[in-house]
């Protein structure tokens, strides 16, 4: 199935790069580009892309005003929101966030993590820059309401090691090399780890280790 995607960026070399940049992949085409948030948004409830790929910055309506209007509380029919910026801010990771937003990734994170935060978007995932993930959950806390502190089925060892490598904004690839196991066998511990804790995506299993202390420190 190929993921449809719609990329909101004012300056058009670097929307142009962006497209580019996805549809080098596979299973990912870019079905409309936008030059401000207005128009992000006419054309995201036009088309109904699987994923917004939407600037922090732009002329008229910024990212998080895009964000809420597609993915907010308000939102009749929200769509999946990444928001994509040169400013690593945690405000600005909060906000977007909170505003809807199921991914948030720098620009110079490369074209492999821009792909996996848009196939994680696609799947019902999330996923913030591992350069921002550890910062943002310490400073803010948890994105996603405090879970029991002892999920209803025990996780093994090894679901353990996964959701520590999550908590420190580890890719699936990443972990897979780090593990030494197979990436289909990290989206299976992923997706285990998920139904055991009741939670909805990767940031919230993040969360949920920074709120039980099986990570700490810097």
């Amino acid at each position: 199935m190929t993921i449809r995607v719609l990329v909101a960026e004012d300056q058009a070399i670097v929307r142009r790069g962006l497209r580019l940049l996805l549809e080098s992949q596979p299973d990912i085409t870019v079905v409309a580009e936008a030059a401000d948030g207005p128009e992000a948004i006419a054309l995201a409830r036009e088309l109904r892309p699987d994923v917004c790929l939407v600037d922090i910055q732009m002329p008229r309506l910024d990212g998080i005003a895009v964000t809420r209007a597609l993915a907010g509380p308000t939102a009749h029919h929200p769509l999946r929101v990444v928001i994509i910026t040169t400013f690593d801010l945690d405000e600005y990771v909060h906000d977007a966030l909170r505003a809807g937003a199921v991914g948030f990734i720098l620009k110079d994170s490369g074209p492999a993590l821009l792909a996996e935060a848009v196939r994680a978007a696609h799947a019902g995932g999330a996923m913030v820059s591992p350069s921002v993930t550890m910062r943002l959950l310490k400073r803010f806390g948890p994105v996603a309401p405090p879970s029991p502190r002892r999920p209803a089925v025990p996780l093994t060892d090894r679901e353990i090691e996964l959701v520590r490598c999550i908590a420190r904004g580890r890719t699936n690839q990443e972990i897979a090399q780090e593990l030494f196991i197979s990436l289909s066998t990290v989206k299976a511990h992923v997706a285990n780890v998920q139904v055991k804790l009741l939670l909805r995506n990767r940031t919230e299993i993040a969360a949920w280790a920074w709120e039980n202390r099986l990570v700490t420190g810097g």
